[in-house]
């Protein structure tokens, strides 16, 4: 069975937006996923801890044959592949992958919530999430209704790095 799901990508360090090309290209050759939508990058504030770069994010939305455990396992293999080292909360990383939804399931548990906990008040999230999936409900509202509530100036689309990451992506001898 083939449920929908979304993920939110982020970094600050190195070349985020190299590292969204190749966890993307990794996503669409895996046999289990079909991407389907694919958002803007987004440069954004630090969130949480400040005293950092500023971030890219972006988000995906994609078909999937494996289960959200499964579907952890593979993002957390991507950050590793990617250099992610986790040292501190909220602190500077080459990438980070987040589920933010899955089937429309609610999941909590250790390791695993969905939707992802605090979404509803990222807009750093809800942007790029907005372009793909604004229809998508969350505790009741759309994402476009949330990015609403939460608009942020501090939160702005990046044309050169979307440019950058679409020729990445349109040649994928270069990942």
């Amino acid at each position: 069975m083939k449920l929908e799901a979304t993920l939110g990508l982020g970094g600050n360090i190195g070349d985020p937006v190299a590292a969204f090309a190749a966890a993307l290209a990794r996503l669409r050759d895996h046999d289990a996923i079909r991407l389907t939508g694919i958002s803007s990058v987004w440069r954004t504030a630090p969130w949480g801890k400040l005293d950092q770069p500023e971030f890219r994010n972006m988000a995906v939305l994609l078909e999937t044959k494996l289960s959200a455990d499964d579907l952890l396992e593979l993002c957390l293999a991507i950050e590793r592949e990617s250099g992610r080292e986790r040292r501190e909360r909220w602190g500077p990383r080459t990438l980070d992958i987040d589920i933010l939804t899955y089937g429309g399931q609610a999941i909590d548990r250790p390791g695993l919530q969905i939707p992802h906990p605090r979404l509803a008040q990222r807009a750093f999230v809800l942007a790029p999430l907005a372009e793909i999936a604004p229809k998508e409900m969350i505790g009741g509202f759309t994402v476009g209704a949330l990015l609403a509530a939460t608009a942020d100036s501090d939160v702005k689309r990046d044309d050169t790095e979307t440019a950058r990451l679409k020729a990445m992506l349109d040649q994928p001898q270069r990942l």
